[in-house]
């Protein structure tokens, strides 16, 4: 989120980030149900076929893991890529180490996030999330040091954004 929204910032993209759609869903349907899943689905990937549609410079933030987000990345794709847009994935990883610091940020309360060491490491034992999206090309960066406005220069001199 840190380096979504320093990107934004740097180049008048909007950030939609997962939890927007998550804190729409969850006062109506209990978080993993099959009627919230279907819902945050829909969110998204309207939000993001529209943004698409009307030219809106878009960066989605989401937390992929591998195998398992599979059709929703798909989605995402298709509906980027029908509506005239280009999708470019960036994989931002990090130690551990830092990820245990990060988690518990006073930053990460104001949404439903991950923000507590138990539930960090049940994630990081059931999910794959350090590996790039399957069949697409990806950035990868390791931000475990690497300083926000550092990441966001070279994601711009990448994908050659501005």
């Amino acid at each position: 989120m840190t380096v979504a929204t320093a990107l934004a910032k740097e180049t008048g993209f909007k950030v939609f980030h997962n939890h927007l759609s998550i804190e729409c869903i969850q006062p109506v349907f209990e978080f993993g149900t099959d009627s919230f899943w279907k819902l945050i689905g829909l969110i998204r990937e309207e939000t993001i076929a529209e943004a698409a549609r009307v030219g809106q410079d878009l960066i989605y933030t989401f937390c992929y893991a591998k195998d398992h987000d599979d059709d929703h990345i798909e989605a995402v794709v298709k509906a980027v890529e029908e509506n005239g847009g280009e999708v470019c994935f960036v994989l931002l990883i990090c130690e551990r180490g830092e990820l245990e610091k990060r988690v518990v940020a006073e930053d990460r309360k104001k949404f439903s996030k991950a923000n507590n060491l138990g539930l960090l490491s049940e994630i990081l034992e059931k999910y794959d999330l350090f590996s790039p999206v399957n069949g697409h090309q990806s950035l990868h960066l390791d931000n475990t040091k690497l300083p926000p406005a550092e990441a966001v220069k070279q994601i711009i001199e990448h994908y050659q954004i501005i």
